[in-house]
């Protein structure tokens, strides 16, 4: 197959749905089909809506595949004769996340002349599904893809996962872009009610003792680049708290850094405000961590709520301190769900399968599209 796969920017972005976006160029040209990926400059809402004035599809594929991400600049061109079928690859909806009224609206209003306008999907998750049918009556070919997230391996055995659970100090890890959907924020709160119930305790305790308690550490691992303005009012919280010695902004990392601190934290905390899929939970499961993520997104299809993680309503740093205090005073609890949390990260999917399907998925589509015009 010839195919084309719509992007914005760069597809070395390190977020999810970039990474699935390279695995699927990847594994199709590993089995001889020509992928290209065609990038439309990243800029911001207004003005990719103003592509619809200009932008037109390329020619000569035999499927067009589109990130939903660019429904903004896709609309018009996709209502334009094109030979081939459209099909939209959806992480998640722009609609699905916080927004004041007026935005949301705006935001649905967009994305469901944009989903009419294609002629399939690839899912990543059952939630995104249920999303894109709670805007259009999608009777359109779809399927659900999870994505890859294997690249570590199988990287840690049961007697590991024991064994670091003993261990102090309790190692908090955050994976995922600096912007405020992902609940950095939430986690700070967290962290600054925890050492001011400690501290407190401490002094009444030992009154004339000001000492500090080294019971957490807090790694934080993505791009400080997205949103700089939020990455900076993080940085200066963090030292507001007094938490500097237990906090470390890492920014991205390649693969064995990153390792690194997946082997040695004790719990993954992402208490996004939602997620279309949620990679990083899996991937921390992969190092036997239990996951903390909300009620809200796709979390729920990977965490099972006190096995494997917890789920926390969003924006509640109390909920979360609780949480975070119960696994680190009780490590019996934290060694049965970090050997939960692995199983659970075993039973996913191996990408080669799912991707498998998804190559099956758009030679149909292609099938179908040239038996309808014959």
């Amino acid at each position: 197959m010839k195919v084309g796969l719509i992007i914005y920017g760069a597809i070395q972005n390190l977020s999810g749905g970039y990474l699935f976006d390279r695995s699927l160029v990847k594994y199709l040209t590993d089995r001889g089909d020509q992928v290209d990926v065609i990038s439309i400059p990243f800029r911001n809402y207004l003005i990719h809506l103003l592509d619809n004035f200009k932008y037109r599809l390329p020619r000569d594929y035999d499927i067009l595949i589109q990130d939903e991400l660019n429904h903004p600049s896709l609309i018009t061109a996709n209502s334009q004769n094109h030979s081939y079928p459209v099909v939209c690859l959806v992480h998640h909806l722009r609609s699905s996340e916080s927004w004041p009224v007026w935005q949301a609206w705006f935001y649905r209003f967009i994305e469901k002349r944009y989903l009419r306008s294609v002629d399939g999907f690839i899912f990543n998750s059952k939630t995104t599904a249920r999303a894109v049918r709670g805007l259009i009556d999608n009777s359109k070919p779809s399927m659900i893809a999870y994505p890859p997230t294997d690249r570590f391996g199988n990287n840690i055995s049961p007697g590991d996962i024991e064994a670091r659970s003993l261990k102090s100090p309790f190692r908090l890890l955050f994976l995922g872009n600096l912007i405020p959907r992902k609940g950095l924020h939430v986690i700070l709160d967290a962290m600054a009610g925890i050492f001011r119930r400690r501290q407190s305790s401490s002094r009444a305790t030992t009154p004339h003792t000001d000492q500090r308690i080294p019971d957490f550490v807090l790694d934080i691992v993505g791009s400080m680049h997205v949103q700089p303005d939020y990455t900076r009012v993080m940085q200066e919280r963090v030292k507001d708290l007094g938490l500097e010695a237990r906090v470390q902004f890492h920014g991205s990392l390649d693969i064995e850094p990153l390792r690194e601190l997946l082997i040695n934290a004790h719990l993954l905390v992402l208490p996004s405000s939602y997620e279309g899929f949620g990679i990083a939970y899996l991937e921390g499961m992969g190092f036997g961590l239990p996951a903390i993520g909300t009620t809200q997104g796709a979390a729920r299809e990977i965490i099972t709520n006190g096995i494997n993680g917890y789920l926390v309503e969003p924006e509640s740093s109390n909920a979360l301190m609780g949480k975070i205090l119960q696994l680190d005073g009780d490590r019996k609890l934290l060694t049965r769900m970090s050997l939960a949390a692995h199983q659970r990260y075993l039973a996913q999917p191996a990408w080669t399968d799912i991707a498998g399907g998804i190559r099956e998925f758009l030679f149909e589509m292609t099938t179908n599209k040239r038996a309808a015009e014959s």
